[in-house]
């Protein structure tokens, strides 16, 4: 049993254990705790281990981050889920609220080094500009709290959310300094087993990967099922197949359940152009993309 297991009571019980990868306290944790309050949260170092421990059962539910309305999508994210053996079972939208933490007897006035991760950097970049502060690339955010906790130094200060602030014993020296009001990043939660919806219990969301054959306009022809049929596509990613230029695999994500009359036939028409069609899976639609 590693340190981890051990960071929080029941950590043992698989079935109450979500994981997430990142430090305690980053705002993956902080998205975990909030959809799933009554479990516990796990960190793990990378994103494989946290795919590892859900397909193996040592957690039940992994809460990944897969887009930021600032930084764009989360490259490594896309390059994983070809290979693993999970479902999509939910998403989740989660504000990104930047504080600035410093040790307790510290004052904004002191602090001229801020640490961390290069995306949270870049987002507070009008904050740190306005207050003469030179900003230190870390690993993560939650790492760089946990790091200027351990220094001690009242001159040195991390951005990261506010749950860090509470794991480390950080003071908020400056809330929400991020630039961009928006900043939002969607997570999807995985399960080794799939959960689905049904066709007629609300709004839902499909994802799926596809790889069309190497043919002139066979991605046109391969979407044009969901044009013809009013499926709504709000994602369409692409990335390279094992370093093959002529080879390209898509992640895509629609409005719709498979067992509905207009996503059923898109995919009928989308699997006559492509080599490989795989549901990733059906969940409802989050309150977000209504306003909610």
């Amino acid at each position: 049993m590693t340190d981890t297991d051990t960071a929080r009571p029941g950590a043992a019980d698989p079935a109450r254990t979500i994981v997430f990868q990142g430090e305690a306290g980053a705002y993956s944790d902080l998205a975990c705790r909030q959809v799933f309050p009554d479990m516990t949260t796990l960190p793990c170092p990378t994103f494989e281990e946290a795919f590892a421990r859900v397909e193996d059962g040592r957690a039940r539910l992994a809460m990944i981050p897969i887009e930021n309305s600032v930084a764009g999508r989360v490259a490594a994210i896309h390059q994983l889920i070809p290979h693993a053996q999970l479902h999509f079972i939910a998403e989740h939208f989660q504000p990104v609220n930047h504080h600035l933490l410093a040790v307790p007897e510290a004052r904004l006035a002191d602090i001229s080094v801020v640490h961390s991760h290069v995306h949270a950097l870049s987002q507070c970049r009008t904050f740190l500009n306005a207050h003469g502060m030179r900003a230190v690339v870390h690993a993560d955010t939650a790492g760089a709290a946990r790091d200027i906790a351990a220094k001690g130094d009242r001159h040195e200060a991390a951005i990261a959310s506010e749950l860090a602030a509470e794991i480390y014993g950080l003071a908020s020296l400056a809330a929400n300094i991020e630039d961009a009001a928006h900043n939002t990043t969607r997570f999807v939660i995985l399960a080794k087993e799939p959960v689905d919806p049904g066709p007629g219990n609300g709004p839902v969301m499909t994802a799926f990967l596809f790889r069309v054959r190497n043919i002139p306009a066979a991605l046109y022809k391969a979407l044009g099922g969901f044009a013809t049929n009013g499926v709504n596509m709000t994602k369409l990613e692409s990335y390279m197949v094992d370093g093959n230029f002529s080879s390209t695999e898509f992640y895509a994500e629609v409005e719709g359940h498979p067992e509905q009359q207009p996503l059923r036939l898109a995919f009928e028409e989308l699997r006559f152009y492509s080599e490989k069609v795989r549901i990733l899976g059906t969940f409802p639609q989050h309150p977000f993309r209504r306003g909610g």
